[in-house]
């Protein structure tokens, strides 16, 4: 089995006064409060996901 790639993504930003499809997202993606960390996998969507709200969130390979 080949393991998948992952990749670590950190909220950093707020999203208050956000608009409406960025705090969706990131509720997409798991986070939900500030400083929360999912590791999630490498996908051209959640790639799409982060880059939408790139602002609010800290990526680590």
């Amino acid at each position: 089995m080949a393991s998948k790639k992952t990749v670590r993504v950190t909220q950093v930003g707020s999203p208050i006064r956000r608009q409406k499809d960025q705090r969706a997202t990131l509720v997409g993606l798991g986070l939900n409060k500030m400083h929360k960390t999912r590791e999630l996998e490498d996908t051209p969507s959640v790639r799409g996901m982060i880059d939408k709200v790139k602002h609010l969130v800290r990526v680590e390979e």
